[in-house]
């Protein structure tokens, strides 16, 4: 194996980079993930099937090392990072890579804290490791865009367990070519495909991967060996995963000087991101028009490919897959003036005036458009037309949401499942974590009382 190779290249920067090398800029960027992250798993551990997870755990049992977070459980590792993946991707309301549309957060998150709680790390260790793995996750997940994700596979499971191993390998203080060995066996369990999309099989993706990188740099620290060609090899995971291309200078290119985590947005509305323009410009019209949906004749909408590849169902009959239907989106939008995900309920999907105005939607591709632009056109009854251009959503990397706005989310996320005191407490300690000698007690906060699920 070559010093040079892709994979001692990306090992060298997870074992060597220190947090005083690494802008300012980027650190707060880290930790805007991480307050975002705790405010959609709290929110997703409201969801029925949290129960089911809390279920599992309790039967089948273990060392409760790791909190399982809204739950009142902790657990063992694998279960902790499985349950705090799924959570934090069950809303969709988590952030997203551009162009990518991986979910860094949902994987890599759940398994630094799993380790980081277990091993009573400090804060400023958690969010270097952290940062390491999202940055890893988004710089493979280039790697083999958009080839990778056209064929089908769902790049938050597939390339997010290479960030939740590089998390993983740093805390437990793997060396080089342990953390390249760590890297192999999570490549080798890398997993889920879009089929699954609108079910809760996508959110088990983001959990599987969390698992998964975990445990595979256990199993390293612990004897076990693994591959060390897992993006080089011939049959390596870009090889098998991703055969119509792969780039791997898009791994190492400017690797802990340029930072891919800079190309990641925080979402405003809590369902598939290519529809976010297309609500902007709803919401924009509604507001600025006091546009009421018994006045709509007619939605026309101008919008990127990739609408029409993930989001068109115009019926959907659940809240989950209600999150893959722009028509959905564009239809809350209007009537409610919003996208949380309270616009995502079965009662919603299934509203009658929700109905209705779903079936005056009406979308075509613009192929010059971005993954974050739209047009929108409204005519109403009395024959006005209305029309509104977003060229970057809310929430995209070039509009991103401010510091007061994610406050906002995280607060109306967090106050129901955990209090406004608990919730202010487990704000200001994630806000100033680097200066956390151990997070236990942000752990702890976030673990919730709910123990009877």
């Amino acid at each position: 194996m070559s010093s040079t190779s892709t994979e001692a290249v990306l090992a060298e920067f997870i074992h060597d980079i220190q947090i005083d090398s690494v802008d300012k800029r980027i650190q707060h960027e880290t930790t805007r993930t991480l307050i975002n992250f705790f405010a959609v798993a709290l929110s997703g551990s409201k969801h029925p099937t949290a129960n089911s997870l809390a279920s599992l755990i309790q039967q089948e049992g273990g060392n409760a090392l790791a909190t399982v977070i809204g739950m009142g459980l902790q657990a063992n590792l694998q279960q902790s990072s499985f349950s705090n993946g799924y959570l934090a991707h069950l809303q969709d309301f988590d952030d997203t890579h551009f162009p990518t549309v991986l979910h860094p957060s949902a994987p890599i998150w759940p398994a630094t804290l799993a380790i980081a709680e277990t091993k009573k790390m400090s804060g400023t260790d958690t969010l270097l490791a952290g940062m390491i793995g999202l940055e890893v996750a988004c710089r493979v997940a280039n790697s083999v865009h958009p080839w990778h994700y056209d064929q089908g596979w769902h790049i938050t499971g597939t390339a997010g367990v290479f960030g939740a191993a590089a998390a993983a390998s740093r805390l437990l203080e793997l060396s080089p070519e342990q953390t390249i060995q760590a890297l192999g066996l999570a490549g080798t369990q890398s997993a889920g495909v879009r089929e699954t999309f609108g079910t809760a099989g996508k959110p088990l993706h983001a959990g599987h991967a969390a698992s998964s990188g975990v445990h595979s740099a256990l199993l390293i620290q612990n004897g076990f060996d693994g591959p060390t060609q897992i993006l080089s090899g011939r049959r390596g995971w870009p090889a098998v995963y991703s055969s119509d291309g792969f780039d791997p200078s898009r791994i190492t290119e400017g690797l802990g000087t340029r930072w891919e985590l800079l190309n990641n947005g925080l979402k405003p509305y809590a369902n598939g991101v290519v529809s976010h323009p297309i609500q902007d410009a709803i919401i924009t019209l509604r507001n600025e028009h006091k546009l009421a949906h018994e006045s709509i004749e007619e939605i026309n909408l101008q919008v990127h490919p990739l609408v029409f590849e993930l989001m068109d169902r115009p019926n959907p009959t659940t809240g989950l897959d209600a999150k893959f239907s722009f028509q959905h989106c564009a239809a809350t939008a209007l009537i409610y003036g919003s996208g949380t995900d309270e616009q995502f309920s079965d009662l919603r999907v299934n509203e009658p005036e929700v109905q209705a105005l779903r079936a005056k939607i009406q979308a075509t591709i613009n192929n010059s458009f971005q993954e974050d632009e739209t047009d929108a056109s409204i005519r109403t009854l009395d024959g006005m037309t209305y029309q509104v251009h977003i060229e970057h959503a809310s929430g995209s990397p070039k509009n991103p949401l401010s510091d007061e706005k994610l406050t906002k989310k995280f607060n109306d996320l967090t106050h129901p499942v955990i209090g406004t005191q608990e919730a202010q407490q487990l704000l200001s300690g994630l806000e100033d974590i680097a200066n956390t000698t151990d997070i236990l007690e942000l752990m702890r906060i976030a673990r919730g009382g709910q123990t009877n699920r």
